[in-house]
């Protein structure tokens, strides 16, 4: 009788405050963080990085004002990403990182009364490969930025969500989201994930691949914005009806001079052939391993493609081409995952203890 009481007053508790609380779903991302606040959208997206003090550890900016740091900072400041390959690499950083947003949000929607508003609950995604030591490390980090509950959802189900896939459905639905430092793959039917795969590669993949390319082609030395820059501009996986050309400025490694060069879309589709490709075959890896009822399901739903490397042109033309499926590429797929935790929220309990990986929570 007392632990049905507890249990009654923790479910009653916990509602009121999501009444007055601004509850967040999260992309914590190796290249960008998103927020979105239930009933308002998306509110924040700013990079993951954060600029620090070198002998004090003191941050001294976060998002959009450390990203403009990068590679620019004097010898006492330190501009560093806390995510690496979709992961934490810096648990206290990322911790203050996360505070800071949370705050961000959170402040920035209380005025009145509720400057009281309660802690936030949030829906935080995560790439689909990690331990259960990164699961808690990403968890701990949110408790102590000041969550009241965190549930966690893997990244590829928070993007298929995301997109409006049907996956509580029984049949097959297929995504691929590729981020900055990992690339997601995932079948999904009735709620769960019937196969998924991730590998360490993504948007930051390609960028060092250009970064490569320069470096051993023309001698030219260029920093992580350029080689992003390059990317946008004149990337692509498949070739173009009209190629490209895009001048860059760099430092010559052998005079250790400014240097100005010429490059065109073809030189920096072969840059990018070696991370494309291992994104095409971990593919049809995937594809082997999906059982032959959900396959079936696949040749008339297609695949479809979520996060920001989606964006690179002709990826879409290239893994159908090679995989002989329809692919389409997410209208929003930038927004793709924190839009999934931002519907997960609003999900009917049954349904999101299905699609979070834990649920737990505090009183």
């Amino acid at each position: 009788m007392f632990s049905r009481a507890m249990k009654f007053l923790k479910k009653l508790y916990n509602g009121t405050l999501g009444l007055l609380s601004n509850d967040m779903g999260i992309d914590l991302g190796t290249c960008n963080t998103l927020v979105y606040v239930k009933g308002e959208g998306v509110v924040l997206c700013e990079p993951s990085v954060v600029a620090i003090e070198k002998d004090t550890g003191i941050p001294v900016g976060f998002g959009d004002d450390a990203k403009k740091m990068l590679g620019r900072t004097p010898g006492n400041i330190i501009a560093i990403r806390p995510m690496r390959n979709g992961v934490i690499s810096d648990f206290e950083i990322t911790e203050k990182m996360l505070r800071h947003f949370i705050n961000k949000v959170h402040n920035s929607k209380s005025n009145g009364f509720f400057h009281l508003r309660p802690a936030p609950a949030l829906v935080i995604a995560i790439p689909s490969g990690i331990t259960e030591v990164e699961k808690r490390a990403v968890r701990d980090s949110a408790e102590r930025a000041g969550a009241r509950t965190v549930d966690l959802i893997e990244e590829p189900k928070a993007a298929a969500v995301g997109v409006g896939l049907p996956v509580e459905e029984p049949a097959g639905n297929m995504i691929i989201d590729v981020g900055g430092g990992t690339t997601e793959y995932a079948v999904i039917s009735l709620g769960g994930i019937v196969y998924s795969k991730s590998i360490k590669v993504g948007g930051d993949g390609l960028d060092n691949a250009i970064m490569e390319y320069l470096r051993k082609t023309y001698n030219l030395l260029i920093g992580e914005r350029t080689a992003e820059e390059i990317k946008i501009r004149i990337g692509s996986a498949y070739p173009l009806e009209e190629e490209l050309t895009m001048d860059v400025r760099g430092r010559d490694l052998i005079a250790g001079l400014p240097k100005n060069i010429t490059i065109t879309s073809e030189e920096v589709r072969e840059a990018l052939q070696a991370p494309v490709q291992a994104i095409v075959d971990a593919t049809k890896i995937v594809l082997e391993n999906t059982p032959p009822e959900l396959s079936s399901d696949l040749i008339d739903r297609g695949i479809v493609m979520a996060g920001g490397g989606s964006l690179l042109r002709g990826i879409d033309k290239r893994i159908a081409e090679e995989t002989g499926l329809p692919v389409h590429v997410a209208d929003d797929p930038m927004t793709a995952v924190v839009l999934g935790t931002g519907a997960t929220l609003s999900m009917p309990a049954r349904l999101r203890r299905r699609l979070v990986v834990k649920t737990r929570i505090d009183f």
